[in-house]
């Protein structure tokens, strides 16, 4: 296992340098840009509406552009001018191939269970169904009251979500060195396009949106469970009358949205820094330019590559287990 992370961290060294050197032919190394590079998402697959393309020697191009593309027939760089831009970006493909094994992966699982739902029938199906149990009977159901039933499609959903991307986000995208090996343009060759190697779960529009859901459960399932009535219960009981106006906002808009802001910062945050130390250890070898450091560079990147692993099972956890207990504690009166 740690020989196949010293090869995969090895591999990885090889996927960032190719596209960053391309990017940086005449310029001296700088850690930054390729820390920058990797983790900052770009439109890939260009889609407009309304608009009009305007090509590299137009009057009206501009290099300062965000979104800048290059024509595969003529290789000629462009934009659009006008209309929406709807480009798929990098995370939003990681996200849809994220769906596509989830997919694979639990049709498949839901196919071999049904067939005798009281035998175990392979390994595959044995731990689809473990993980589904344990998600059921130790972080929804003692955090629900019992409740949990109708929360199920979703936890279940927004466990694996979140731990396909945090895994895949730390599978390199081979596609550069694919092309690099073989003499291609590392960013305009179809792998790369397709797996980019970024982490969907390190971008805050994919964080927060997955927090906003379980801000809108908090208040849902309260108004589901109490009625009318949870917006005076948020209060716990016996608090004396004259402290009422000021916890009323505290419980019911500032705790709901201090919850969500701390499960959009966490899984952030937490995503994100695996990949900067992994990639500050990576650069040491080119920083530093010695066959010295490339031991101790490749041995530490492995085990924070290692930690990685564990971080992408554990974050996933934690979401879950805390949406669980944020939309369970706004089940009944405290």
């Amino acid at each position: 296992m740690i020989l196949r992370i010293i090869v995969l961290v090895s591999f990885l060294i090889l996927s960032v340098l190719p596209s960053y050197a391309e990017e940086h032919k005449d310029a001296s190394f700088d850690l930054s840009s390729v820390v920058i590079h990797h983790l900052k998402d770009k439109a890939e697959f260009p889609i407009n509406v309304g608009g009009r393309k305007v090509f590299e020697g137009d009057k009206d191009f501009d290099p300062q552009v965000k979104s800048i593309f290059e024509d595969h027939h003529t290789h000629k760089k462009y934009h659009f001018v006008g209309g929406y831009d709807l480009h798929i970006t990098k995370r939003v493909t990681m996200m849809w191939i994220v769906s596509f094994f989830l997919m694979l992966t639990f049709i498949s699982a839901a196919r071999i269970i049904a067939k005798n739902p009281y035998r175990v029938q392979s390994r595959f199906a044995g731990l689809v169904e473990s993980f589904i149990q344990f998600l059921k009977n130790d972080v929804i159901d003692p955090n629900m009251h019992g409740h949990g039933h109708p929360y199920y499609h979703y936890l279940f959903s927004l466990f694996f979500f979140i731990l396909f991307c945090n895994l895949f986000g730390i599978i390199p995208p081979v596609g550069e060195v694919i092309a690099w090996v073989g003499g291609m343009d590392a960013h305009h060759s179809l792998p790369v396009q397709i797996w980019s190697g970024i982490t969907a779960t390190g971008d805050v529009s994919v964080t927060v949106a997955l927090a906003i859901l379980t801000f809108i459960l908090i208040y849902a399932t309260g108004f589901v469970y109490q009625g009318i009535k949870f917006i005076i219960n948020v209060v716990p009981t016996g608090v004396p009358l004259a402290m009422y106006p000021l916890l009323w906002p505290l419980e019911f808009i500032v705790s709901p949205l201090a919850k969500s802001f701390s499960l959009t910062v966490r899984l952030l945050a937490n995503m994100t820094a695996g990949h900067v130390i992994i990639l500050a250890l990576m650069g040491f070898v080119f920083q530093f330019q010695s066959y010295k450091v490339v031991p101790v560079s490749i041995l530490s990147s492995a085990a924070i590559y290692l930690l990685e692993i564990f971080v992408a099972f554990l974050q996933a956890y934690i979401f879950t287990l805390l949406t669980a207990i944020f939309v369970g504690s706004s089940m009944h009166k405290h």
